[in-house]
């Protein structure tokens, strides 16, 4: 230590010392040039420090600047009022002006000396550039997901932080900006898709008196940013308790005047935000003062920085709301093992609600940190009257209709007859689907500008980038005519036995005859997708015939779900807002929460089910054997008994109870799709390949960033079409108007 404080002991300083120092030298403080923000906590050490090793060391590096990114905090470091300044300058430079000196010591009247750290971290005043949330596949909802709220055109991008309940009403816990006034419609994104949420429950908190949250405490000039805002939410079974890529809650960190303690700082704590994904840091400082208007402090609870090592906490724009946890100091793949393995992982503790971050300057020019500002959780709990639900449907992987999709793929490798086709799908299976791991565990975000497997792109990517590939992904085969030349007909009835019925002209007249405008036109897709593949067999274009296959995984997906055949898609009555959520609840959460048994009953599955032949009669057979696989679907698994089934057993347990009623026929569904998919690629290979035996395979999977994604990524690869603007020519479908077949390069 310092000769000059050799000889004190500051260890026994408390938060009130040190707020009372503070609140005595207010004046003093704000009014010096080069200072910008103060907060308390302990001493930050220089690493080079000797005392950063050894805490009776002496002979400190003193002339060398402090910063947030050279330093470390030691348990022997002192209690005491951290001091942030623009700019670090000597003793010497002070000649002129020594009344701008930070004070190294503040001395209360009676005769407690507490000292100050100065740290020099000049506030960045560039704004962030807005944030594009990742892709999230589930639209089992909770913490961490994104929230968007319509404002004067823009819209106001947040995260969702929590579950909370006022005994009567369930809300999402987010901040006051995001959520804004009473009545504001708020709306998640699930596989690129803008699904409403609920509405502002007009239950919000701003600013508060710091004297009044923190009963005791000095702070007659500060008042604390709270920001905080609920959601009241339209459905609570769409809802998990459960906070994206943490898991389930631990109690709440009960934080108030007796129980704040230095102690806190440098302890490692842990988020997920809609924005940034997980995020890592520690607590760097309490009760930090960012700004000063009019006299008044405005003070966060928290600063939260980077942990020793790392450059930065990596928070973004769009993360307010995020909820930061104790961290149990295990990854998130190390206690999902130690639930597998029947072991209760130690619960991450919630303690802070993120509203706000700043941008520091901290290591020289350039070199930029950012750093999350937080409310204590408790406060806002205390504040809105609110408690934390910490379980309703938890313990659940958070994966939506793409365990289907992804299943449907990487199952459709595993069925392909021709040996050398079966290595080149087997070598990519991860390319197209996901493990049976990752499903049982949790599908990650997908992050703007990231390889998705190809089964699911057709949601997660061009449901955003290409619109016109919204009606591919459904037909309503058991829609009936009431009028005219189909009077009494459906799509399955007009299609049984007759396969040249399956052409883009005579579904198209049936449309028109119902004077339907959004025609479902799913079994093209496979057809134009089909010819694809044969296109690039023939050219021994691998890379693109198996890009394509992946693809059409999805369409084949949909073609066994019994909700994307039928008119009864949102249930029977198209107003009844309550029974249209039938759709995420069967092919969504009934399979979020049991996805590890969905896995187990398609191996049992698989082993009396025999698929069709390879369909090498070309892109209309492709479309057939679609239909087919529709019409074993609804055959198999009736669509309106699930809607009925849906509409009976309302509440909790009604995902268990759906599951009871229907995992097994559910499971057929899939392991149909999957044969049914591997029979239209062998007949495309079969097809397209004149020479087989001499075409030579890859020996490693192909780049899904660097070769996979840009083919996907190209509008004019396998582009998108709606039923009304295509017609057949020959053996192929082509655009009215401009659009070809050409494969391209």
């Amino acid at each position: 230590m310092d000769i000059w404080t050799r000889s004190r002991d500051f260890q026994a300083l408390s938060i009130r010392d040190l707020l009372e120092a503070r609140e005595a030298y207010h004046v003093h403080l704000a009014h010096l040039e080069n200072v910008f923000a103060t907060a308390i906590g302990r001493y930050l050490i220089r690493r080079k420090d000797p005392d950063a090793k050894d805490p009776y060391a002496s002979n400190r590096h003193r002339y060398e600047p402090r910063t947030l990114r050279n330093t470390c905090v030691r348990k022997w470091s002192w209690p005491c009022v951290v001091v942030f300044v623009t700019e670090w300058k000597e003793k010497s430079k002070f000649s002129n002006k020594p009344h701008d000196i930070v004070p190294p010591l503040l001395y209360l009247p009676d005769g407690r000396v507490i000292p100050t750290c100065v740290v020099v971290a000049e506030r960045d005043m560039q704004a962030q550039p807005p944030s594009v949330p990742p892709v999230f596949p589930s639209d089992l909802l909770g913490g961490g997901y994104p929230v968007f709220t319509d404002v004067q055109g823009q819209a106001h991008l947040g995260s969702l932080g929590c579950l909370v309940t006022d005994g009567d009403s369930t809300y999402a816990l987010t901040n006051k900006h995001v959520a804004g006034p009473i009545g504001r419609e708020a709306y998640t994104i699930v596989a690129g898709s803008r699904q409403r949420i609920g509405t502002s429950a007009g239950k919000e908190i701003g600013n508060r008196p710091f004297a009044d949250v923190y009963l005791g405490w000095p702070g007659a000039h500060s008042v604390l940013n709270l920001d905080i805002g609920l959601v009241h939410v339209d459905d609570v079974t769409r809802w998990t308790a459960q906070v994206y890529r943490i898991g389930e809650l631990g109690p709440i960190w009960d934080l108030h005047t007796n129980s704040f303690n230095l102690d806190m700082i440098g302890c490692p704590v842990v988020a997920s935000g809609a924005a940034s994904g997980r995020i890592e840091g520690q607590i760097q400082a309490l009760f930090f003062r960012h700004k000063t208007i009019g006299g008044t402090d405005y003070v966060s609870d928290f600063l939260i920085g980077p942990r020793e090592g790392q450059q930065s906490v990596g928070t973004k724009h769009g993360d307010s709301g995020t909820i930061w946890f104790e961290d149990n100091n295990l990854t998130f793949e190390e206690a999902k093992a130690q639930q597998k393995a029947g072991k209760r992982a130690k619960l991450y503790r919630p303690f802070a609600i993120q509203w706000g971050a700043q941008t520091l300057l901290t290591g020289g020019p350039g070199s930029s940190s950012e750093y999350a500002l937080a409310t204590a959780l408790s406060t806002v709990c205390r504040e809105l009257e609110v408690e934390i639900i910490p379980s309703w449907n938890v313990g659940q992987p958070e994966t939506w209709g793409a365990v289907g999709h992804f299943k449907v793929g990487s199952l459709g490798c595993e069925f392909i007859g021709d040996a050398k086709l079966g290595n080149l799908f087997m070598l990519n299976q991860q390319n197209i689907g996901v493990s049976d791991k990752v499903l049982s565990e949790g599908l990650p975000p997908y992050k703007r500008g990231a390889f998705v497997p190809l089964a699911d792109v057709a949601d997660f990517v061009w449901r955003s980038s290409r619109k016109l590939d919204a009606s591919n992904h459904f037909a309503d085969m058991d829609q009936e005519a009431t009028e005219g030349l189909f009077k009494g007909q459906t799509l399955l009835s007009l299609t049984k036995g007759k396969p040249n019925n399956v052409d883009p002209q005579v579904w198209n007249d049936f449309y028109e005859s119902l004077g339907e405008k959004k025609r479902g036109a799913l079994p093209f897709r496979v057809w134009e997708m089909y010819d694809f593949m044969v296109d690039f067999a023939e050219k021994r274009d691998l890379l693109r015939f198996l890009c394509v296959g992946g693809l059409m995984a999805h369409y084949v997906g949909d073609a066994c779900q019994p909700l994307h055949v039928s008119r009864f898609h949102h249930g029977v009555h198209k107003d009844d807002e309550e029974e249209a959520g039938v759709h995420s609840a069967y092919e969504t959460n009934m399979l979020n929460s049991h996805a590890v048994e969905m896995i187990a009953a398609i191996a049992k599955a698989r082993k009396r089910m025999n698929g069709p032949k390879p369909v090498t009669g070309g892109g209309q057979a492709a479309a057939v054997a679609t239909v087919e696989l529709m019409r074993r679907t609804i055959d198999r698994l009736d669509p309106l008994e699930i809607v009925n089934f849906f509409n009976h057993h309302p509440g909790r347990g009604r995902l268990d109870k759906m599951w009871d009623e229907f995992g097994e026929r559910t499971a057929e569904c899939l392991v149909d799709g999957a044969m049914t998919l591997a029979a239209i690629w062998e007949g495309a290979w079969k097809r397209g390949s004149k020479n087989p035996a001499s075409v030579k395979l890859p020996k490693k999977p192909f780049d899904g960033k660097k070769q996979l994604m840009p083919l996907y990524n190209d509008r004019d690869f396998v582009p998108s079409f709606k039923l009304q603007d295509t017609v057949r020519k020959g053996d192929r479908l082509v655009a009215k108007e401009s659009w070809t077949t050409s494969v391209g390069s």
